[in-house]
């Protein structure tokens, strides 16, 4: 997938992790300064990475990123000191003051970075129009890479967005994401950048969950570097709304493959909450259930237990009429309804094992007492995610 206009990328093998050979190392870069929107992991543990771009992005401005797969920088002894060592490193190969750089790295917590190999091999990085190598650099127990693209016209002049992330585990919704990283050559005002990451934040990477747990390195970044040419977006005008849907289609693309690529899943999960009294409702019930683990684990055992689905609701704490409620299971195997107005209901198992067989399946819930809905994604719990998490570290 091709970069925005003004945008490089790629990635090598620094051996972060010893006797690894899969490129670690990735860098963005973009050809002038940008104006960058950022979001980080709401956990208290933060990393020193995200510690150091908060204070890098005190003019809201940057030129690259440099993120390194096989080791988080996070609760190391001498974290700080690492990160300011990857930050000048990526600085000295872009020719590029240190604070024009951010830093993100993703694996293994509580392990010194060995910045000296990333010192050492940062040369061999080549950058191209391309963004594939970067993905492919930055995943950890990711299957597959993570990209996304969309390109809308604003003002008679084409606008891209092209992003990139890294999530399989530790993913749940209290949080930006595991990592994702935006680009786009859009000329925006960067309060205006920032508020349309914030809110599509909240709708989409917020609304996915794998495990239920957050990490200590999450964070989304999103560079914009003007070069279309448009006229400049600094009020929220139609252009504004343009642009933040176009983010919103990228963001959303990228935390549903988060979703699909849960650690061990074997099937992708969209909950939807229907007919409710107001979105922060709809949202509460819709997290509960794809972030309870006797969901996750009926929906791997192809297992219509939709008692398990009310359970789930019943502790979000968001307050609704039971007798009202309606569950449905459904895939491109088709819909079976399982539960009528807060009580079971005659259904063919067989039907509900086939539906619940297919690789994206959907638990529909409808409130029927309002008009507003949401949706949140996840994962099937399975065998493999705790034989992948049982010797992650070793």
């Amino acid at each position: 997938m091709k970069t925005p206009q003004g945008f490089l990328a790629g990635a090598c093998c620094c051996g972060i992790k010893n006797n690894s050979t899969k490129n670690d190392t990735a860098i963005l870069y973009s050809i002038v300064p940008c104006q960058v929107g950022a979001v980080y992991t709401k956990n208290s543990v933060k990393a020193d990475p995200l510690l150091l771009n908060k204070e890098t992005l005190k003019d809201h401005a940057a030129q690259a990123v440099i993120i390194n797969s096989g080791n988080a920088n996070a609760c190391a002894a001498n974290g700080m000191e690492n990160a300011i060592r990857e930050q000048k490193a990526a600085a000295d190969f872009l020719d590029l003051p240190s604070d024009q750089v951010l830093v993100a790295s993703t694996g293994v917590i509580g392990v010194e970075l060995p910045v000296e190999r990333i010192e050492q091999n940062i040369k061999k990085i080549v950058l191209e129009d391309q963004i594939d190598s970067a993905a492919r650099a930055i995943m950890t127990t990711d299957t597959v890479e993570k990209t996304a693209e969309v390109k809308v016209m604003i003002n008679n002049t084409e606008i891209t967005l092209t992003g990139l992330c890294k999530g399989s585990g530790m993913i749940h919704p209290n949080m930006g994401t595991m990592l994702a990283f935006i680009m786009t050559d859009c000329r925006i005002d960067h309060h205006l950048l920032q508020k349309a990451l914030l809110e599509n934040t909240q709708k989409t990477f917020n609304r996915v969950s794998v495990d239920g747990d957050t990490s200590t390195n999450d964070m989304c970044i999103v560079l914009a570097n003007g070069l279309a040419g448009n006229k400049k977006i600094d009020t929220e005008n139609k252009d504004f709304e343009v642009f933040k849907a176009a983010l919103k289609t990228v963001m959303q693309s990228l935390a549903i493959q988060i979703a699909k690529d849960g650690e061990g899943a074997s099937r992708l999960i969209t909950c939807k909450v229907a007919h409710a009294e107001n979105e922060d409702q709809a949202e509460t019930l819709a997290k509960s259930i794809v972030s309870s683990s006797l969901c996750k684990a009926a929906m791997f055992g192809h297992d219509a237990n939709w008692g398990r689905v009310l359970c789930a609701m019943g502790y979000s704490e968001a307050q609704f009429d039971l007798s009202k409620v309606d569950v449905s299971f459904a895939s491109r195997a088709g819909i079976v309804n399982v539960c009528s107005k807060g009580k079971g209901i005659e259904f063919s198992e067989e039907t509900a094992s086939s539906i619940l067989s297919e690789p994206e399946i959907e638990i529909l819930v409808d409130l029927n007492d309002g008009k507003e809905e949401c949706v949140c994604w996840g994962c099937d719990l399975t065998y493999d995610y705790v034989k992948i998490n049982g010797d992650y570290r070793t």
